[in-house]
């Protein structure tokens, strides 16, 4: 090793020394520490160590436990990133791109002060569990455009079960304009699942090793992948997208998979069907006032299914809601989840007397809501109200189904929301948004804002994926942004339902309207169809089977007893994407366990160690032999040194309810 050699490595290792000293230091909330980074440069060319952009050019964030790795690289002025898990590669090194107004601001670059900070803090959630732990370390690092000389900041943090990172540009009141091409270079070996952008986030993931996919192939985020050799999984998606354009992802080989920005992106098929002479204009870019903030990019990581499952990183990175509007935050009173039936998939008429009746049936099965499509408008205030009275007396909150074209201006929506909070209807189901321009993004924004203002709760439709928005705007209790029961043609269904849990459902909240025992259930029996109304998450719970079938069912019992949201989620072996979803989930003092199986029978054993130390009443629905139209129903005591052998038919499933004795 040359004398030149050995200073460099001297002086890499004090600046590494003097951060690690730095991240000691930092403790309690947002609590921040600057490294030494500018003199670690100085002392670099002071020793002659090469030029500018090659002084001390890595930055490492680790996460609480220390597992997780990200490092920014700074190499001939060309910024790069990686991320890495025990050692092993997540994402290899790849460049972070970003360009305003056509000004290529990661070219040419020089890095200033690193400030460091950790996070530590819980609050309450809903969903998957009820408390979201929001632990990590960051940094914040500035850098200067040496051509234009244009100041901005990267922000990275580090959790013990992913990564993310942003940048911030600080600016005037004129209009600019963001583009990006950051990639993500997947290591050899991964085998990914992954769906195009041609029914937008309604479509079937395929599953393919990272080698297969062709340059240019579109990809809807979260793209989840499974790391070679047993490491454990990822996923890619984005978290906090506010005034700006939403991400998704395209195939650009050699394993590399680009971040694209929405005037980019393939115009879906529903958009094309609902918005052809609106083509031109979301497919110009956006322009931003002020200071431009990018999304958080995000990797969730985790040696297995349960961590990525349980992972909270996307909704911890975007901030809390306004206390003037939710005062208890997520448990503000008029925000309440439920479950609710529905009048559009298995019959039914359309009249006032007919919705009395689906809310006298939604009362019958101690549901709290009924989702009403459009055809509601062409009732009179005084019909809306009688409807609406009368479900009251019946527990039964009204939900009402609006175009979001219908919304597109401040005085519609005033309008819209008055008379929704006027007449008593709870919540508003707003569809076909197809895309993701930041205006498009901009209009959930605003239609969140001004249902809040009168306490109306929000569900969206023709959706695009979550990023965290119920973490500020709790009246969000469901989108869609899934291929669901809605999709009548979808024949295998069993293989697509045993891969959302794992892919689709790690960036939120989904409404796919489970559960039918008809003709849609495809290649699915009655026992998986139950079981997928404790697998998939949703806040507002919509049953798309019709109440009278649902109270007719043997399953009604075990139905009736399922929650909208889970204090708690476990994720079991031998659960794997694509094949098996096994799934533990407690609400109160009581237990669920879930199996939905793909198209190959299997035999499970599930041991109960999930169980608390008394001995509780079982009530568990099976798949029937040789008839998937058909249930067995058992009924016994179980106790946590119990384990359950289950024979799964081909799209078969099992669900269990653990009450205590």
């Amino acid at each position: 090793m040359t004398a030149g050699e050995h200073l460099r490595q001297a002086v890499t290792a004090l600046g590494l020394r003097w951060m690690h000293q730095a991240r000691s230091k930092v403790g309690g909330n947002m609590r921040r520490t600057n490294s030494r980074f500018a003199i670690v440069a100085v002392l670099a060319a002071a020793l002659g160590m090469s030029h500018a952009a090659d002084q001390l050019d890595t930055v490492r964030i680790a996460s609480p436990d220390g597992y997780v790795q990200f490092e920014f690289l700074l190499r001939e002025g060309h910024l790069k990133y990686s991320v890495s898990f025990k050692t092993n590669a997540v994402v290899e090194t790849s460049p972070i791109v970003f360009v305003v107004d056509g000004i290529d601001l990661t070219e040419g670059v020089e890095a200033g002060e690193v400030n460091r900070y950790s996070v530590k803090e819980t609050y309450p959630w809903r969903g998957v569990h009820s408390q979201a732990v929001n632990h990590c370390n960051g940094a914040t690092i500035s850098f200067k455009h040496a051509k234009s000389g244009a100041g901005y900041t990267l922000e990275a943090r580090a959790f013990n079960d992913g990564v993310a990172f942003r940048y911030i540009i600080p600016g005037g009141e004129k209009p600019r304009v963001p583009d990006e091409s950051t990639a993500f270079v997947i290591p050899a070996g991964s085998t990914i699942w992954h769906h195009d952008l041609e029914g937008h986030y309604e479509a079937v993931h395929k599953r393919n090793d990272i080698s297969e996919l062709q340059p240019g192939q579109w990809i809807a985020p979260p793209m989840t992948f499974k790391l070679p050799d047993g490491v454990g999984y990822a996923s890619i998606t984005e978290a906090a997208l506010v005034n700006y354009s939403g991400m998704a992802l395209q195939a650009g080989g050699n394993r590399r998979i680009n971040l694209v920005l929405g005037h980019k992106h393939h115009i879906s098929y529903p958009y094309r069907l609902r918005y052809k002479d609106e083509i031109e204009q979301v497919s110009k870019p956006a322009a931003v006032s002020g200071t431009i903030t990018s999304p958080w990019r995000v990797v969730m990581i985790g040696a297995d299914l349960n961590t990525l499952v349980n992972c909270d990183v996307v909704h911890n990175l975007c901030p809390p809601p306004d206390p003037n509007l939710f005062p208890k935050g997520i448990n503000t009173d008029w925000v309440k989840p439920g479950r609710a039936v529905w009048r559009y998939l298995d019959g039914g008429g359309g009249s006032l007397e007919d919705m009395k009746e689906f809310s006298r049936l939604a009362g019958q099965l101690g549901f709290e809501y009924h989702v009403i499509e459009g055809f509601w408008s062409r009732w009179s205030d005084e019909q809306i109200k009688e409807l609406v009275d009368y479900s009251r007396q019946q527990g039964v909150g009204l939900w009402f189904w609006r175009h979001s074209r219908q919304l597109r201006t401040p005085e519609a929506r005033e309008a819209f929301f008055k008379r929704l909070h006027d007449l008593g209807v709870v919540g508003a189901k707003i569809d076909f948004f197809d895309h993701e321009h930041k205006d498009v993004v901009d209009h959930y924004t605003a239609l969140l804002r001004d249902a809040a203002r009168y306490q109306i709760m929000v569900n969206f439709h023709g959706a695009n994926k979550p990023t965290g928005e119920p973490r500020t705007w709790p009246n969000e209790l469901v989108r869609e942004a899934v291929r669901g029961m809605e999709a009548s043609r979808l024949k295998e269904r069993a293989i697509h339902n045993v891969t959302l849990p794992f892919t689709r459902y790690l960036a939120g909240h989904g409404d796919y309207t489970p559960v039918h025992f008809g003709a849609r259930r495809a290649d699915t029996t009655w026992a998986h169809q139950i079981a997928t109304g404790v697998v998939f998450t949703a806040p507002l719970l919509t049953y798309g089977a019709h109440p009278a079938s649902i109270l007719k069912n043997p399953g009604v019992e075990m139905m009736k007893s399922i929650p909208a949201v889970w204090d708690e989620t476990r994720v079991l072996p031998p659960s794997e994407i694509g094949e098996v979803a096994v799934f533990a989930r407690r609400g109160g003092d009581t237990w669920f366990l879930a199996i939905l199986n793909g198209p190959t029978a299997r035999s499970v054993n599930i041991p109960l160690p999930f169980l608390g130390e008394n001995e509780y009443r079982a009530l568990l629905l099976r798949d029937k032999k040789d008839d998937p139209a058909a249930l067995e129903v058992e009924d016994r005591n179980a106790k946590r040194s119990d384990s359950l052998a289950i024979e799964l038919s081909a799209g078969g499933g099992f669900i269990a309810r653990f009450s205590k004795n």
